[in-house]
């Protein structure tokens, strides 16, 4: 009587297993993916530092990704399915209503980049990003937010969060003077925290919804309306920027948001969580290097301690990356 309930799983299996993606692919992808965050970076900065209004910047980033999503909503059935699925998995109890707040974390981001990115520049920006990721990743396993359940507090994982807030350190020490120092550098490692929080939420509202284009269109839902909440206030306060730049190429921001949040969705099936999280670092240091590099922000030219401190920051993704083995222990 189970012969036919076994070979219903086993095919399943197999069809699972013949639709994710090769391995050296999915591995590639990631690194882009890393490498679309550095570039949506210095796209969000250039529109805050045009407009003089990184609130603005924000609205339009997150407010034209969410309506390519809604668009893709209408399209796709499976998206407006996964809508479904999720609202009578909240009603039901069997998702928090806090797993949809990841848009708040990816709103943070985003203001971040129209507020410090282009006077920080790229490389700078995306190595305090790295270190928030680094810790916050720790925190995620340790209390079991993501879809992996909680994961053991490794030595590893210790060492390399404290070396990426040295890799901080050491770049700011070089970087950065005055009194707004720790204000600019404090922003993107928020973020960056913030982003471990963004994809261990996803990562459950995916698994429940089906898709990655419900999880995505969530993100950037709760992320637009908490930006525009933001713009309005800080408008009323200080005045609205209403001098919008004429380049195309700064509108772009949502549009990359939306490939590296679904595409990331997509990969980690095959990659895993971590090795898609170590691909997206080394994608966006060895972007954010090249960016400030060859196209360095006016007034911000690369130096030899930003190169030190990207380098240190890599150094501590490895780290908290791999598990260490006492010799003479067995890999299970």
């Amino acid at each position: 009587m189970t012969q036919p309930r076994a070979r219903t799983r086993t095919d399943a299996s197999a069809a699972l297993a013949a639709s994710a993606a090769p391995v050296w692919l999915a591995l590639i992808v990631s690194v882009l993916i890393g490498a679309l965050y550095a570039v949506q970076s210095r796209v969000n900065g250039e529109l805050g530092h045009q407009i003089g209004n990184g609130f603005t910047a924000a609205v339009i980033s997150f407010g034209s990704g969410l309506i390519i999503l809604s668009l893709g909503l209408i399209v796709f059935r499976r998206g407006r399915r996964g809508l479904q699925l999720v609202a009578r998995a909240v009603s039901a109890k069997h998702l928090s209503w806090w797993h949809l707040s990841g848009g708040l974390a990816g709103a943070l981001f985003v203001l971040s980049q129209g507020l410090v990115a282009a006077p920080l520049g790229i490389a700078l920006f995306t190595v305090a990003v790295v270190a928030g990721q680094t810790v916050s990743g720790v925190l995620m396993d340790r209390f079991g937010i993501g879809p992996g359940g909680r994961r053991p507090l490794h030595a590893s994982k210790i060492v390399g969060a404290l070396l990426a807030l040295i890799a901080v350190a050491v770049t700011v020490s070089g970087e950065l003077r005055g009194s707004d120092a720790l204000w600019l550098l404090g922003l993107p490692l928020i973020a960056g925290i913030g982003q471990g929080w963004q994809q261990a939420v996803n990562g459950q509202v995916r698994v429940t919804a089906q898709s990655a284009l419900t999880a995505t269109f969530l993100n950037f839902l709760t992320g637009t309306i908490a930006l525009v909440l933001a713009a309005l206030v800080q408008g009323l306060l200080v005045g609205f920027a209403l001098d919008l730049p004429g380049n195309p190429w700064l509108y772009t921001g949502g549009l990359i948001g939306c490939i590296f949040i679904a595409g990331a969705a997509l990969v980690v099936r095959t990659t895993g969580v971590l090795m898609l999280g170590l691909c997206i670092v080394a994608g966006q240091l060895v972007c954010a290097l090249a960016l400030d590099l060859l196209a360095p922000t006016p007034g911000h030219p690369l130096g030899l301690t930003t190169i030190g401190g990207t380098a240190l920051a890599l150094v501590a993704v490895v780290i908290a990356a791999v598990r260490w083995r006492h010799p003479g222990h067995a890999r299970p």
